[in-house]
């Protein structure tokens, strides 16, 4: 992808928000998109597979069972393997947030916005066959994927729902241990990766998708029990949708806290600076972490791990009613 084919509104932000930084950012658009696969674990050891495969594979440092593959190793879409259901092919960044959530076996896990089911089957084989994961999605058109790649990976522990978190909401009230809110969002962070979307982008988008983030964050937010972790992500660069929308939840919840997150070669942090204080608790936006192209192989996304203070109740008081 070429720097002109980005919006101008979009680059004047960007310039505004990164600085010195830019002339790098921008740069980046020339350069050749990354591409990553995840070995399912489900169905096969990450050794298993290296031995198998023929793809030349480097890792991805945030991701154990995550790598890099190169555009011109063959078709893996079309390969067997991955028609067995051996890996999942997914963009390196997006990798992130699962990662993040560090589910454990045996837990209970909510994929709230789930389609296509790259992150759910990556949840999924954190918990080994145990527990359970309930991925969700609003959009009918989108659950068929779903189902297909859930089934492909060979999970066996999950329900498929497409409902309103609203009403998800009402039946598992300190349910979860762990909420993955992977939020619809202005996209920004996919341009390298879909030229189509660049082309679409309008500047009133991340105010658009904002007052959607807010509700799904205060829904999942009712459904971690105490002591439970949830993470908010986008893939899109705009602080309204990223550090404003967890600074306001902040404020709105003291029951959370930020948890840092990692510091992976090439994340970067947070950056409270760009609320102008609006916030009470905005300085916590500094443990969220923000992958930018021109800092790393992937694309851009965001991501913030949210901790609810407390003790969980006994099993028995926290099923759904």
């Amino acid at each position: 992808m070429t720097e002109p084919m980005l919006p101008e509104a979009f680059k004047q932000k960007i310039e505004g928000l990164l600085e010195a930084e830019y002339s790098a950012f921008l740069a980046s658009y020339g350069e050749e998109r990354h591409y990553g696969l995840r070995v399912n674990i489900l169905k096969l050891s990450v050794e298993q597979f290296r031995g198998l495969t023929r793809l030349e594979l480097e890792p991805v440092p945030w991701a154990a069972t995550g790598f890099y593959y190169r555009e011109g190793d063959g078709r893996p879409g079309k390969h067997p393997h991955y028609h067995a259901g051996l890996y999942y092919i997914q963009e390196p960044s997006a990798m992130a947030p699962a990662e993040l959530l560090d589910v454990r076996p045996g837990e209970r896990v909510l994929d709230l916005c789930a389609a296509p089911g790259g992150k759910t089957t990556q949840l999924a084989a954190k918990l080994q066959g145990t527990g359970l994961i309930v991925a969700n999605d609003v959009h009918p058109d989108r659950v068929k994927a779903l189902v297909k790649n859930i089934e492909l990976s060979g999970v066996r522990n999950s329900v498929v729902l497409n409902e309103d978190p609203a009403k998800l909401e009402g039946a598992f009230a300190g349910y979860f241990d762990k909420i993955l809110i992977d939020a619809p969002c202005s996209g920004e962070g996919m341009f390298r990766k879909e030229e189509d979307m660049a082309k679409v982008w309008r500047p009133d988008w991340p105010a658009k998708y904002a007052e959607m983030q807010r509700t799904l964050l205060r829904q999942a937010a009712h459904m971690l029990k105490p002591g439970g972790l949830m993470v908010y992500s986008t893939c899109t660069f705009s602080p309204e949708e990223n550090e404003a929308m967890i600074a306001a939840f902040l404020d709105e919840h003291p029951a959370f806290a930020v948890e840092p997150a990692p510091a992976f070669g090439g994340w970067a942090p947070g950056r409270p600076d760009w609320l102008g204080g609006r916030y009470a608790r905005g300085a916590e936006t500094a443990g969220a972490a923000r992958l930018w192209p021109h800092r790393l192989a992937g694309e851009g996304h965001f991501a913030a791990a949210l901790r609810r203070r407390g003790e969980p109740a006994p099993l028995a008081a926290a099923g759904p009613a």
